[in-house]
């Protein structure tokens, strides 16, 4: 028997994020990376999602100084379906200052024993990144059982639509191998692969020019 594809929600909009939707955004984006590969790898398997919630807690503190750096998506009652982080050009790349003070928040998600890989996973990343200014998109995520009804779209779109309008490019890595056709959809090219060290997993990072 044939599955029937997901029709679209309605009734929704995107706007940048409120300070006081920051643990509900955080809860939904742990729900929605419960079974990522680079947080499973990353993230010690007791009390999983209550640690990747704390994470996102913390990546949100990380660019809310940053102008539209959280979306959402948001019914008109206002319940959220979707979340981005977004860096500009230039500014994908946290002070030192501010990645010093995240240090305890970190050690709680990832726990001292997860710490040192955690960072190999950062350091890692930063050398794949691209040097050419872009919009860099860390993380989307929509909420458990609303995937494939457009919400993922609609948060990109708005993004997408302002780099084409400015001529800007846009870089993504993406840690689920089933996600790249959803983002090439979007306009987004495979570039290469970035292989975790110590046997993690692969991501794939994405250009969209």
């Amino acid at each position: 028997m044939s599955r029937r594809p997901a029709e679209p929600l309605a009734g929704y909009g995107i706007r940048p994020a409120r300070p006081s939707e920051s643990a509900a955004i955080a809860a939904l984006l742990a729900r929605a990376f419960a079974d990522d590969p680079v947080m499973a790898w990353m993230v010690p398997a007791f009390d999983r999602e209550r640690r990747i919630a704390r994470y996102f807690r913390l990546a949100q503190r990380q660019q809310r100084p940053r102008p539209g750096g959280v979306r959402v998506a948001v019914t008109r009652d206002g319940r959220l379906l979707g979340a981005a982080l977004w860096s500009g050009p230039g500014c994908w790349k946290t002070s030192a200052v501010r990645e010093l003070a995240a240090l305890p928040g970190y050690a709680r998600v990832f726990g001292l024993r997860g710490m040192p890989r955690a960072g190999e996973v950062q350091n890692t990343m930063h050398e794949a990144h691209p040097d050419t200014p872009h919009w860099y998109l860390p993380t989307v995520g929509t909420d458990r059982g609303l995937q494939g009804m457009g919400v993922g779209s609609a948060l990109l779109r708005q993004q997408l639509a302002e780099c084409d309008r400015l001529g800007q490019p846009a870089y993504l890595e993406s840690s689920n191998i089933t996600n790249v056709p959803f983002y090439e959809g979007l306009g987004f090219r495979v570039t290469g692969e970035i292989r975790l060290p110590g046997g993690g997993p692969t991501l794939w990072p994405m250009w969209r020019g």
